[in-house]
């Protein structure tokens, strides 16, 4: 259950670090953008280490589902756009995605 939360802070931050890029290169502020970007980057990938997963590619995988979740939720909350509701159906079937990735294996060896 608690890979769950980490996989959603690894998003926000993942995100939140990308969005500093986009802010600094696609709507042209300020270069010091980039440094809460990469800070929020390296917590991003320090959260994807917290995993209970014994390889990384398993938990890279799942996490893109959570990833596709989060994005959709910045889209709406943060630039203020509103989901298609393929967007909708699209999220749903990676959340399925990253619940078999994810609880797969450990469902497997019981």
């Amino acid at each position: 259950m608690l890979d769950w939360i980490f996989y959603l802070l690894a998003a926000v931050f993942e995100i939140t670090g990308c969005y500093a890029f986009w802010y600094w290169l696609r709507l042209e502020h300020s270069v010091l953008w980039v440094l809460p970007g990469m800070v929020s980057l390296a917590l991003f990938a320090f959260l994807l280490t917290r995993i209970d997963t014994a390889l990384a590619g398993r938990a890279y995988a799942a996490y893109g589902g959570i990833y596709i979740v989060s994005s959709l939720a910045w889209l709406a909350v943060v630039e203020r756009s509103t989901p298609l509701l393929t967007d909708y159906l699209g999220v749903l079937l990676c959340l399925a995605g990253a619940a078999v990735l994810l609880y797969g294996p450990r469902l497997l060896a019981q």
